[in-house]
């Protein structure tokens, strides 16, 4: 086999890994579980593997290398280091291997597939992709089904029979295809919507393939109506007047763009005033006179406390969840993921430093695209046809990328690793098409370039690899742990081997520590199970290790020492986790237990009635506690030692 066939298979092969990657993370539900992630990962290690087989069957081999590529180099830096400082290991170093999937796919798109037939390829692809899960939502919303098929989830019931091929939807009506919330099948339409348009009215393809191509994107918008996304709708809204307008300015467009305009906008309009549900949807965005943000408004201001606090490099990459806490409003119990705002959990994560390579990036991003226009537009005047994939390609990538961008103030796609990943593919796209305005993009990599690339692709292949084989082995046996009868010994022993091969998970050492602690506790009254509540404690304190700002693992320390009766080692480790918790409903409820074990009644009332303001709903441990602390008050027990009680 001679260089050159070497080198078209090796790029052919690297399309193929592409489009899988492009494909199993949407219908995985967007990747956002570990194990759905470990497959990407895999197959990024993959394109690595023959990009850099590539890059020696080439004599000459050049790299593209515009100036975006100095932003995301400066951010995968600073990815690392702020890894290397972070409190929670493990969760800094899952987000670091999802930047570092993000950095080498832009390099390797960029420099692999941007010829045309490439760039035909998997925007034909991502195109078809959105419009099946655009026609799986519309049969959601009709059917009213609650199942929301994933790949991932099939991929599992075929391996174990005790899992089901689907998820359960939680968003009543609102559509979401393999996703999990409408809101992200909404941001992965969006971004290729404008793509399908120009496709339809300015590329070059045959006839048929146009219509096809028109019909996706009719598709595509009804599928977006059914995800009852206000933000999508507005961004994508917005974006589609100014798509139009610009298409409207050149007259061999003109009509078509003004002709599916109307289609859109009117059947839009029709299928909105018609269908209670989106009336009501509407009249609730609205209150008073102002739009009401639902919670994300108190989100958004513990988050600016939250980047106040860390004002330079942030929480930590990924922490915002489990650093959330302290800034907890009252209002909100539930643990909220992300800030529902990508600008603000940006500067939370990764601080203002984070923050401004971005920014950067992003400038340098448009300036890239204004400098492209000129070159892959072609003049009405000048060739007798000016249809251009190069030019639909360009406006339809960047104006997905404006809907994107305009949709984050209200909601977290780039958190979802298929959503980042197509976004980073339309990113690399466009900027590969600077090559059209210069020649000086590119950079001869033939010598000591030729090796200091080949050995970053080496050490991203071997990172991927070894990560993959231990979060597989972590994945295996905790999988195998949930099949277990809940807090027994055989889910124990597959829990210490999911510890084994993955030791900074403090979530596998608290739910063994758990597991513990339930033993101890099983025969009510009888504390000869000290030993036990010993084991809890020591995984308890290994979770600590792992995760110093988690206040559930502190407070279950307290709770097996109040077992084994040491009152007075207990408080400390009760008044550290409301200290991380101070507005959360089950940090107040625990506490009430602890003054119980010590028959401080009165004490036991106040925290239990703390715990019920702040979330009665299903609140069993508070509604017991202070059931106990009222009928042990009623019988006139003397009370010492009571302890003052929560701010109220």
């Amino acid at each position: 086999m001679n260089r050159e066939t070497l080198d078209r298979y090796c790029e052919r092969g690297i399309l193929a890994l592409v489009l899988a990657i492009l494909v199993f993370g949407p219908l995985a539900t967007a990747a956002v579980r570990t194990q759905e992630f470990v497959v990407l990962m895999a197959l990024t290690a993959g394109v690595l593997v023959l990009w850099g087989v590539r890059l020696w069957a080439q004599e000459k081999p050049k790299l593209l290398f515009p100036p975006i590529c100095w932003a995301v180099l400066a951010f995968t830096i600073y990815a690392i280091w702020r890894y290397a400082t972070c409190d929670i290991e493990y969760i800094g170093r899952l987000e670091l291997l999802r930047m570092l999937v993000y950095a080498f796919l832009f390099f390797a798109i960029l420099n692999n597939l941007h010829g045309q037939e490439m760039v035909r390829v998997i925007a034909f692809t991502v195109i078809f992709l959105a419009m099946v899960l655009a026609m799986l939502a519309v049969w959601q919303w009709f059917t009213r089904t609650d199942k929301v098929p994933s790949l991932g989830a099939f991929l599992e019931w075929w391996l174990l029979p005790a899992k089901t091929w689907y998820f359960t939807r939680l968003y009543g009506v609102r559509a979401s295809a393999t996703y999990i919330s409408p809101n992200h099948l909404a941001g992965m339409l969006e971004l290729v919507l404008p793509l399908a348009v120009t496709c339809t009215l300015v590329g070059r393809s045959r006839p048929v393939t146009k219509v096809l191509l028109g019909y996706a994107a009719l598709v595509i918008v009804v599928g977006l109506g059914t995800t009852v996304s206000r933000g999508s709708w507005v961004a994508c809204g917005l974006t589609t007047m100014v798509l139009f307008g610009i298409l409207a300015m050149f007259r061999s467009y003109r009509l078509p763009a003004l002709t599916l305009m109307l289609v859109v906008a009117g059947g839009s309009a029709f299928f909105v005033t018609r269908t209670d549900y989106f009336k009501e949807r509407f009249r609730r965005t609205f209150t008073d006179g102002h739009v009401a943000w639902d919670t994300r408004e108190l989100l958004w201001n513990s988050t600016k406390a939250m980047w106040q606090d860390n004002f330079w490099v942030g929480v930590g990459p990924g922490h915002y969840n489990y650093r959330f806490r302290p800034y907890r409003p009252m209002a909100v119990q539930l643990q909220p993921d992300h800030a529902h705002n990508e600008y603000l959990n940006l500067v939370a994560d990764w601080g203002v430093v984070g923050a401004a390579i971005v920014g950067t990036g992003l400038v340098v991003f448009f300036m890239g695209v204004a400098r492209t226009w000129r070159f892959v537009r072609r003049d009405e005047y000048e060739f007798k046809s000016n249809y251009s994939n190069k030019f639909a390609l360009v406006l339809g990538g960047t104006l997905g990328l404006v809907a994107l961008l305009g949709h984050s103030f209200v909601d977290f796609n780039l958190q979802l690793p298929a959503n980042a990943i197509l976004a980073v593919t339309l990113v690399a796209l466009v900027s590969s098409h600077l090559r059209f305005a210069s020649e000086k993009y590119w950079v001869s990599a033939s010598g000591a370039a030729r090796i200091i690339v080949a050995l970053l692709l080496l050490a991203g292949t071997v990172v991927f690899a070894q990560q993959t084989v231990r979060l597989g082995r972590e994945y295996l046996w905790l999988e195998r742990a949930a099949i277990k009868p809940i807090y027994s010994d055989e889910q124990i022993a597959c829990l210490q081997k999911a510890w084994t091969a993955e030791p900074r998970n403090y979530q596998t050492t608290f739910a063994i520590g758990e597991a513990y602690r339930t033993q101890s506790m099983v025969d009510g009254n009888d504390y000869t199970f000290g030993p036990l509540a010993t084991n809890a404690m020591i995984w308890f304190a290994r979770g600590t290790n792992a995760n110093p700002h988690d206040s559930d693992t502190y407070l279950k320390f307290g709770v097996c020492l109040d077992w084994v009766r040491r009152y007075d080692d207990a408080r400390p480790f009760f008044d550290r986790a409301y200290e991380l918790d101070p507005n959360g409903y089950f940090a107040s409820a625990w506490m009430a237990w602890h003054y119980l074990q010590v028959e401080d009644y009165a004490a036991v009332r106040v925290w239990a009635e703390r715990s019920l303001r702040l979330h009665w709903i299903d609140n069993d441990i508070a509604t017991k506690y202070l059931y106990l602390a009222h009928r042990e008050l009623l019988r006139v027990v003397p009370v010492t030692n009571s302890a003052s009680g929560p701010p109220r």
